[in-house]
């Protein structure tokens, strides 16, 4: 096996939710916190998610713009972005300008988002997007990202956008622009998100697949880089995976069941996420992962008390994988 490199997702949602349990200010100091010591202790990488108003959280652009000026080796994430809630230029605007305060650190992990209930949909009303158009405007929009941050009078006309000569400045510090992960799942997915990921993508990003299913679905996206003519392109591969850690298997598991009904209102994750449990379970599927393709692992922490899983994780998985 070779050594994935580890990211860690900083608790956003999970830091809101916190807040209204308890009846605290809101304050971003534990998750600066937890990017220092992510960076301290050498990971590869910190994430932030996304959503609106269906599960509140601090804005991720800005966020990772905070963890910039905290940080100074790190690579800064999300997972995901949801692109096509946003206007697509001012969106590239703001993540240049993050790559920039970063020092060329910034990777998007994106994805189309769910719009399957009226909470999820509740998200894009309240930004003025009809659900329905989602996934062509993300498809756009990634598109047109590129392109402004590549090039200079840019003429796009698309189904959703369409503009003449224009020039976004500055752009990113990365060459090429900033990395677009885009979500490819085996058992959600479909010949698109395929087709966009081979077409489009600076690697893709998974969260719901097994490591067979995941590797199955690297597979898929291969094959059509390869048909796209960019297999011989850079290309990255990540896995978002979520887990609990504790010695008692049945309370792991009962903290994170409770901590994900408090996050999403729903128990859709079924047998494909975890495992809750022991450090050296944690580390079997992190390897697991890097088995089937993963480059890098992003762990999220299930768990009302990130810093203590941050704890235990450092000390007793975070060795196998330095």
């Amino acid at each position: 096996m070779t050594k994935p490199k580890i990211g860690l997702l900083l608790g956003t949602r999970g830091m809101v939710m916190r807040a209204q349990r308890e009846g605290t200010p809101y304050s971003a100091d534990g998750m600066l916190a937890l990017a220092e010591r992510a960076e301290a202790a050498g990971l590869d990488s910190v994430w932030v998610g996304d959503s609106l108003v269906s599960k509140p959280r601090l804005e991720p652009v800005t966020a990772m713009s905070a963890i910039a000026a905290r940080t100074s080796r790190v690579r800064i994430g999300t997972a995901v972005l949801l692109p096509a809630i946003r206007p697509p230029v001012p969106l590239a605007h703001s993540i240049a300008t993050a790559d920039i305060v970063s020092g060329g650190r910034i990777v998007i992990g994106a994805g189309v988002g769910g719009a399957f209930n009226d909470d999820q949909r509740s998200d894009w009303i309240a930004a003025g997007v009809e659900p329905e158009k989602r996934a062509g405007r993300f498809s756009e929009t990634v598109r047109l990202m590129k392109r402004l941050w590549t090039e200079d009078n840019v003429s796009f006309e698309g189904k959703h956008f369409s503009f003449e000569e224009l020039t976004l400045d500055p752009k990113p510090v990365q060459p090429g622009g900033v990395p677009l992960l885009l979500a490819t799942h085996y058992r959600t997915g479909s010949e698109a998100q395929v087709r966009r990921a081979a077409r489009h993508g600076d690697g893709i990003i998974g969260i719901t697949d097994s490591p067979v299913q995941y590797a199955e679905t690297i597979g898929k996206v291969d094959l059509a880089r390869a048909e796209e003519g960019r297999d011989k392109e850079p290309f990255q591969y990540a896995y978002y995976l979520t887990v609990n850690l504790g010695a008692d298997r049945q309370a792991s598991e009962a903290e994170a069941h409770d901590f994900l009904i408090n996050y999403y209102k729903v128990a859709h994750w079924g047998s494909s996420w975890g495992p809750w449990g022991t450090p050296g379970e944690v580390a079997e599927r992190i390897r697991e992962f890097a088995d089937a393709g993963a480059d890098t692992v992003i762990v999220r922490f299930a768990s009302w008390d990130q810093p203590g899983q941050w704890e235990r994780f450092e000390q007793d998985v975070w060795p196998a994988f330095a």
